[in-house]
């Protein structure tokens, strides 16, 4: 965005947010490659210049952005509505950047995974969301190429890694 067009977009948002919190409902923005709130950065101001917008936290499209998910989960911890758990192959990414290959080009590189097939680390994540009595879902996310992938055996990849730590968090 421009900068003249940051205030705009942010009063824009919480207005829907705003009106959707009216018929009982949380907005989640998520941030994601390819749109206008990409970088840690922009989440950041995004969050600093709306009051009633949510926050859909992806680690992997954060990761890939050059974010760090840990640090902007401990800033926005009481706004995270909604988290998908996504994973990165940095070795990949790196490959990406250097190529400077496409958003779309860099997934069907296989820049992105399921948790515990990527190099984040999801322990801590898990814990700081449940140090803040976070609630929501834990989605298992990957932007996989499905020839190259099989979902449903990398989805139980995914879930078989964040289950135990799930389980050591909630289960206090």
């Amino acid at each position: 965005l421009a900068e003249k067009e940051w205030m705009q977009f942010c009063e824009r948002l919480d207005a829907v947010a705003q009106a959707l919190e009216k018929q009982g409902l949380k907005m989640a923005y998520h941030h994601h490659m390819g749109t206008v709130i990409q970088s840690e950065d922009e989440v950041d101001r995004m969050m600093d210049s709306t009051s009633k917008v949510g926050l859909l936290l992806d680690s992997g499209h954060l990761t890939f952005a050059g974010g760090d998910p840990l640090r902007a989960l401990e800033r926005h911890a009481k706004r995270i509505v909604h988290v998908h758990c996504k994973d990165i192959r940095k070795d990949k990414l790196a490959h990406a950047r250097k190529q400077d290959m496409s958003f779309l080009d860099a997934v069907l590189g296989d820049v992105f995974a399921v948790p515990g097939d990527g190099t984040i680390d999801f322990d801590p994540l898990l814990a700081e969301l449940a140090k803040h009595k976070y609630e929501g879902w834990l989605v298992v996310e990957a932007d996989q190429d499905p020839a190259k992938a099989h979902p449903l055996t990398h989805a139980r990849l995914g879930h078989d890694c964040l289950r135990p730590l799930a389980k050591r968090y909630w289960s206090k």
